[in-house]
Formats: C-alpha cells, sequence, structure tokens
C-alpha cells in the first residue's frame, strides 16, 4: 500500500506550517517519517543539512493522545526525556519545573495523570517537548482530543509563547484537518491528497501573528 509519494516540503527557521488534510491522507505518516521515528521506503529527510537516521536531537513531538506514563507524577513525565538523555537529577529537575512553570501548570508537578483534566494532561505533553530545548516541535493534531474551549485556550497560549518569544523553538510543524484551526496559527499550509499522500497546494496565510478571530 503506498500511503505517501512525492510529498516534498521544506521547514524553515520562525515560522508555523500546518499539513492538512482529510483522515487517512499519510499526515501522521509524513510526521513520523519527519520525526525519525518512521523510515522512509523511499526518498530522504534531511535536518540541518544532513540526512536524517531516526530521532534527531533538537526534535520534539507532542502526539495526539495525552502518552504520558501514568504511573509517574507531572514532574517525573516531564523528566522522562532528559532522563534518557542523560541529564542529571540537579539539572533534570530545573528544567523540568522551567518547562511545568511556562506551560502553566505550576501547582501540579506531584499530581498524577489520573487527576488531571485533558487539557492539563496535554500541558504535560507540551512541557515534556519543550524541556528538551527542540529547534524543531512537531505536533500531531495535539487538540483534536480536547474540548472546544479547552482546545482554543490552549491553541492560544502555545501561540503566545511563541509570539512573545518564550519557547526554544525556532519553527513547527502542525498536523491537522481542522481549516480554521490551521488559518488561524499557521503561516502557511501544505494540503496533502489522499491515496497516495501528496503535497497538491501550499497556501500562504497573509496575517501576521498575533492574530484576532475577529478580524
Amino acid at each position: 500500500l503506498l500511503v505517501l509519494d512525492d510529498a516534498n516540503l521544506s521547514l524553515r527557521e520562525g515560522e508555523i506550517v500546518g499539513l492538512l488534510g482529510r483522515s487517512g491522507s499519510g499526515k501522521s505518516t509524513l510526521l513520523r517519517i519527519i520525526a525519525g521515528l518512521i523510515e522512509p521506503t523511499g526518498g530522504e529527510v534531511t535536518y540541518l543539512g544532513k540526512p536524517l537516521r531516526g530521532p534527531a536531537e533538537g526534535v520534539a513531538m507532542v502526539f495526539q493522545t495525552f502518552a504520558l506514563f501514568p504511573w509517574l507524577t507531572v514532574l517525573q513525565n516531564v523528566e522522562a526525556g532528559l532522563e534518557a538523555l542523560g541529564v542529571g537529577a540537579r539539572e533534570r529537575r530545573e528544567r523540568a519545573l522551567a518547562a511545568i512553570d511556562l506551560i502553566g501548570l505550576d501547582g501540579f508537578e506531584n499530581a498524577y495523570p489520573r487527576e488531571l483534566s485533558g487539557g492539563m494532561r496535554q500541558r504535560v505533553g507540551f512541557a515534556r517537548a519543550l524541556v528538551v530545548d527542540p529547534t524543531i516541535l512537531l505536533m500531531d493534531e495535539p487538540f483534536s482530543a480536547l474540548d472546544v474551549l479547552t482546545a482554543e485556550t490552549l491553541r492560544t497560549d502555545l501561540l503566545d509563547l511563541w509570539t512573545q518569544g518564550r519557547m526554544p523553538i525556532k519553527s513547527v510543524l502542525i498536523v491537522t484537518h481542522n481549516i480554521e484551526e490551521a488559518v488561524f496559527m499557521c503561516d502557511r499550509i501544505l494540503v496533502l491528497s489522499s491515496n497516495p499522500g501528496r503535497v497538491i497546494a501550499e497556501i500562504k496565510v497573509p496575517f501576521k501573528h498575533p492574530r484576532n478571530r475577529l478580524d
């Protein structure tokens, strides 16, 4: 089964790019290939001018489902990625606490995922991605499991951090099937066809950040 074919795209510094397509168009597969989680059967992914072979340092991902360890606290979940990188306990704790505070969960460090709302759990996912100081943030429909109001709040908070330069990331690639979300968040939108998935259009959004839905 050919999932993706001739899917060419680039991600430049200082922009948020959206991958927009129907369910089953290969958006998530393409994102996982870019993240180095899936090896393509053909073609090549380059990062900073070099071929990507497996997960790259400087690339972090936020998943559609919350993907938290239920037996770990918020602090321990955020620390997990740093521990895997061999970061010492003291630095690990300091960086995790800073990420938790940045994403708006100060005071919930010792809570377990089961004690959090869906929006709060997804904030933990964002903190876990940001704590490794990534250059590129990949997001696979990160708001789709949330109710409308919670998703809107989290989108706005994330964009505020981006426009204020408070996050270490230089580029964002977000998968979505929500046209309004893509226009509100992105500088460029890449439209994917289905069966197989390929980039059939690139749309530049002419509005500067921060954006107001009423404009």
